[in-house]
């Protein structure tokens, strides 16, 4: 039983986790979408260049790409500084006062739902098993053999805000000047429209709301860009 409920709690955690990092990409994947297509829809009213609009997208998809990288790993490693930094202050604590962090490890589990006794036999047996784990687990909520990866991070950053960014840089480039901006709108609408149904499966909520804010988002920040590509391009 107890080997069971800890492969169960370990495969949960691991679900858990790999819906975190999915849920980033979708996050990521919608930051370059609206992003980019802002970018190339207000370049697209200043001009007609097929050119001139590919180089803004090409630069703003490189730049958006860098900088949530750069944010992503300068983010994650200062949490991974600190989950170490926690975790070296567990360890000299156990080393230094055992019965206290045991009485401490009990008192978590109380706190838990389990009764006095259990908890005591519970807190007794994680020490002698894995005393830094246990403390780790039950008091600061941290998986000392996962900790986060600041390159891990960064890279799935990056990878999903080029892969959003993508979309309205073809959809801008590719056709004739006067349908340039409606496939791109379309195309970007849609786009918006998936990742708010995959954001809100992945979280558990309505659909509606989660389109609703994706979509309102995106096509005001490319109808805003676009009038002052409009007005700047006739100025």
């Amino acid at each position: 039983m107890g080997g069971a409920g800890a492969g169960g709690a370990e495969q949960s955690a691991q679900i858990g986790s790999r819906l975190n990092w999915l849920r980033a990409g979708v996050l990521g994947a919608n930051d370059g979408i609206i992003s980019t297509a802002g970018l190339v829809v207000g370049v697209a009213g200043a001009t007609t260049s097929r050119a001139s609009i590919l180089a803004a997208g090409v630069a703003g998809l490189l730049a958006g790409a860098l900088s949530m990288a750069a944010g992503e790993y300068v983010s994650v490693s200062s949490q991974r500084d600190s989950e170490r930094a926690a975790l070296e202050t567990e360890r000299r604590e156990l080393a230094e006062e055992p019965e206290e962090e045991l009485a401490e490890l009990t008192g978590l589990l109380e706190a838990r739902g389990l009764g006095h006794d259990l908890a005591r036999e519970a807190a007794v047996q994680l020490t002698e098993r894995d005393a830094l784990k246990a403390h780790a687990r039950v008091e600061l909520g941290i998986n000392p053999d996962e900790l986060v990866n600041p390159w891990h991070a960064a890279f799935a950053s990056l990878v999903a805000f080029t892969v959003g960014a993508l979309l309205p840089l073809l959809a801008i480039t590719l056709p004739g000047p006067s349908e340039r901006v409606p496939v791109t709108v379309g195309a970007v609408l849609a786009a918006l429209t998936l990742c708010g149904v995959i954001s809100a499966r992945l979280g558990g909520a309505p659909a509606a709301r989660a389109i609703l804010r994706n979509v309102t988002g995106g096509a005001l920040a490319m109808a805003v860009t676009y009038a002052a590509g409009t007005w700047l391009g006739t100025s």
